[in-house]
């Protein structure tokens, strides 16, 4: 089987609100989707993150003229020749455009093999994939009413995203903890902290007994995330700084993290994620994927990934919730809190072509922008 044809759009799919983050303010998720066609009639589709121009630029001039003539299932392969194309210098800026390839060319071997992804990567260990409710809002009480509402829907893992300041940090997790009980609370940083101001606010957090503290520090910083480990109680999780298979390595090298949160499309694909989860098992590591926005191509990926890594125990990160639409008619179903693992074969949903068509953009939206503050930007460290 050889691939004879790759198409792709680029997507932005409206949000139900506008949410906030430590880097911006979105209104939308923009996502670059590829079909990928076959010699033996099989169809292949993939979807990445699209969050900057690279990774168009990079998917157009090298990983679409690669691929025609691969046998999809030369999945280690295609990624290494991305690499050899002169991205070993550049990994970062390869990863995305190559997983979304890459998930193409595993829906169309799980296709062929007529099995559903997990079945190839070692079976189904877990039969739902629990999901963490995300907030996203900066005013403390928005933010728990929004939290009581997923708390409704079934969800028992919850995630902040901080970074706003100081006071407002505390403020925003003291109000969604009163509101959820004694569920899981993490919360996301996006390297917007200082070490010293790290240790401070989590001396203080104790009291809120979070699950995590994910990316406190900026993603360089690993010595400080260990030594963050060492001098305070709350766990460390590390997203930014693990993209790469090289960097989980590096992030265990360090014992620099207790939980890691990965994303196929950060780290250049399925396979990738796999291996890396595989390095923090080794590690004795629980891991988690990182959510931005996927639609149910990604999604159902996630879900794969989810009920058959054995080490990724904890809940999901999910934006689902702020999705106005998608492309696939039968995304994978969340219920109570918890994804149904698809069993189609491939990755087991149907993609909407009309859909492609209809939220098919040119330009990518902003994410890591305010309009509402004109020359505003994001420092990191910030305070």
């Amino acid at each position: 089987m050889k691939i004879t044809q790759v198409r792709h759009w680029m997507l932005r799919i409206p949000l139900t609100e506008s949410i906030a983050w430590a880097s911006g303010a979105r209104t939308g998720a923009t996502r670059l989707v590829c079909r990928i066609d076959t010699d033996a009639g099989i169809v292949g589709w993939g979807e990445t993150i699209c969050l900057i121009e690279t990774v168009r630029a990079v998917f157009d001039k090298i990983v679409a003229p690669l691929a025609i003539g691969y046998d999809p299932s030369q999945i280690e392969r295609f990624g290494r020749h991305v690499l050899g194309a002169g991205y070993y210098h550049h990994k970062r800026a390869a990863v995305m455009a190559t997983a979304c390839m890459e998930m193409a060319m595993w829906d169309a071997l799980g296709k062929a093999a007529n099995q559903p992804l997990h079945a190839l990567w070692g079976g189904l260990w877990r039969e739902r994939v629990p999901a963490s409710a995300y907030l996203f809002l900066a005013d403390p009480r928005a933010c728990a009413d929004k939290a009581a509402w997923f708390l409704d829907q079934g969800y028992g893992t919850f995630k902040a995203k901080i970074g706003f300041g100081e006071a407002a940090d505390f403020a925003l997790l003291d109000a969604v903890r009163r509101r959820i009980g004694d569920a899981p609370l993490r919360a996301d940083v996006n390297g917007a902290w200082y070490p010293g101001t790290a240790k401070r606010l989590l001396r203080r957090f104790e009291p809120l007994d979070l699950a995590y503290i994910e990316q406190p520090l900026p993603l360089e910083n690993l010595s400080g995330h260990a030594l963050l480990r060492r001098t305070q109680s709350t766990p460390v999780a590390l997203d930014e700084s693990a993209y790469t298979l090289e960097d989980v390595a590096a992030i265990v090298r360090a014992d620099a993290a207790d939980v890691i949160l990965l994303d196929p499309h950060e780290a250049g694909g399925l396979w990738q994620t796999i291996k890396s989860a595989a390095i923090a098992e080794g590690a004795d590591l629980p891991v988690t994927l990182h959510s931005g926005a996927e639609l149910g191509l990604s999604q159902a990926a996630y879900v794969h990934l989810a009920a058959s890594i054995p080490n990724m125990s904890i809940a999901i990160d999910t934006e689902r919730a702020y999705l106005a639409a998608d492309i696939v008619r039968n995304p994978p179903v969340l219920r109570d809190g918890a994804f149904e693992v698809p069993m189609g074969p491939g990755l087991g949903v149907e993609v909407d072509e009309a859909a492609l068509e209809t939220y098919r953009v040119e330009d990518i939206a902003g994410a890591y922008l305010d309009p509402a503050r004109p020359g505003w930007f994001p420092t990191k460290p910030a305070y």
